[in-house]
């Protein structure tokens, strides 16, 4: 009998160790597609959008955050988002990742919590760098540092760890109001997206803008960046379900559908607005889709993933070429177009749509979204989105005052005619083969 105990113990013990390495590695490959992400993916989307003279500026507000917020997440931001703490923000328990070791934690009980944390730190990467898209081709390089270094603190780690974080307010498992976001449609895209929004307002119109033409410097750039942006966000969504289960792949399968059908929707609008479908159309679409299915991706049906893509890119068109226009704000790279606006109805469709088939997240027999027949979830989804509005917009407006009065935030106007790349970094992103001779 002591032998048989023994054989079933280890074969236990075989099965645990076996689903611990296949959820890890998955999760460490997830990782990476997220890092890719912000580089090459954003780097190269955001780069060519860009006049030429503003390539390697743009390109370098990416790198930055990449080197910045990975330092400042491991000494501080982990802990605040992720730690014990009270209903809006984490604690100190985790400064200099103390105690975020290689044992599994309450928050993935199948992988180690430095892969938690190193997950994780990729979305906190890039975020803020999504938020230079607004701003493009006019802001100060110390003070993009500064202000979005302020703004992690400030803004995105207590976003996280309300809907993330144990004990948060908008936590679905024990929040006050559970609300739903598989993988940052609060988080991340509604923060950056809305704070995008207030950094373009408060720091004025480009110079010659809207009366010059800006067209893109290189669309091939940003259709190699939206397809990088497309694969890695397969780690983003599909990653989120924090193992390699039958979670992840509906996660993958919505992510991909609602990145084609938003991709189709937004060129088939443009097309009987303008008379020609474009490759920018076509890859703004992609990425608005992508970003709609993100807070949806774990809790929604395929074909529901088909309806949220349709309709978050036909409206994410319309923010784009109707409302921007008809209000004249100055969304370099259209961060609020896609991202914020994207990001806010795919938030209230996650409440929609979200059915107990896919994701039992209240428990076993009990209604999550409208589609169950809870249609208090798309209350909870309004509030969550709520929160995450005001919370971006005061605390940017806060944070863009004071960096302004600190070390001003907007680049002279000879130093906005000169380019970025020159003015900022003394380097050029091309060079003429007469300037080379």
């Amino acid at each position: 009998m002591a032998a048989l105990e023994k054989q079933n113990a280890d074969l236990q013990n075989a099965i645990a160790n076996a689903q611990m390495a296949g959820d890890n590695g998955w999760m460490l490959v997830s990782s990476a597609l997220v890092l890719m992400m912000s580089a090459p993916g954003l780097i190269l989307f955001y780069g060519g959008l860009v006049r030429r003279k503003n390539v390697l500026g743009t390109m370098m507000q990416t790198m930055a955050m990449m080197g910045i917020i990975s330092v400042l997440w491991a000494l501080v931001l982990y802990s605040l988002a992720f730690g014990h703490g009270n209903s809006f923000i984490g604690s100190f328990e985790h400064v200099f990742l103390r105690g975020v070791g290689l044992a599994p934690s309450a928050y993935a009980p199948t992988i180690p919590e430095q892969t938690f944390m190193i997950f994780q730190m990729m979305f906190a990467i890039i975020t803020p760098a999504l938020i230079t898209g607004a701003f493009a081709e006019r802001m100060k390089f110390s003070a993009t540092c500064v202000f979005l270094t302020l703004w992690s603190i400030v803004v995105y780690a207590p976003m996280a760890h309300m809907v993330w974080g144990v004990g948060g307010l908008l936590n679905a498992s024990g929040g006050r109001i559970p609300c739903l976001d598989f993988a940052g449609g609060t988080v991340v895209h509604i923060t950056s997206g809305v704070s995008a929004l207030v950094a373009a307002l408060y720091l004025g119109k480009r110079i010659g803008y809207p009366r010059e033409p800006m067209p893109p410097h290189s669309v091939v750039l940003s259709c190699i960046g939206a397809g990088l942006l497309w694969v890695g966000w397969f780690g983003f969504n599909a990653g989120s379900a924090l193992n390699a289960g039958t979670l992840a792949t509906s996660a993958f399968v919505t992510t991909h559908l609602a990145a084609a059908a938003a991709a189709s929707g937004w060129t088939l609008a443009e097309w009987l607005k303008t008379g020609k479908p474009t490759a920018l159309g076509a890859i703004s679409g992609a990425v608005a889709g992508l970003v709609g299915i993100t807070p949806a991706s774990g809790f929604v049906t395929p074909m529901s993933a088909l309806w949220i893509g349709l309709l978050v890119g036909i409206f994410c068109f319309s923010m784009v070429f109707f409302v921007k226009n008809k209000f004249g704000y100055d969304d370099s790279l259209d961060a609020f177009g896609v991202h914020g606006a994207g990001g806010t109805l795919g938030a209230i469709l996650t409440g929609v749509f979200a059915t107990a088939a896919v994701n039992p997240v209240y428990g076993a027999g009990k209604a999550v979204g409208l589609a169950d027949g809870n249609g208090h979830q798309v209350t909870n989804q309004f509030i969550g989105v709520g929160i995450a509005w005001v919370g971006s917009a005061v605390g940017t407006l806060i944070l863009l005052f004071l960096v302004d009065k600190l070390i001003g935030l907007r680049v002279t106007t000879a130093d906005e005619a000169e380019g970025l790349d020159l003015s900022q970094h003394g380097e050029e992103g091309y060079h003429s083969e007469l300037a080379a001779h």
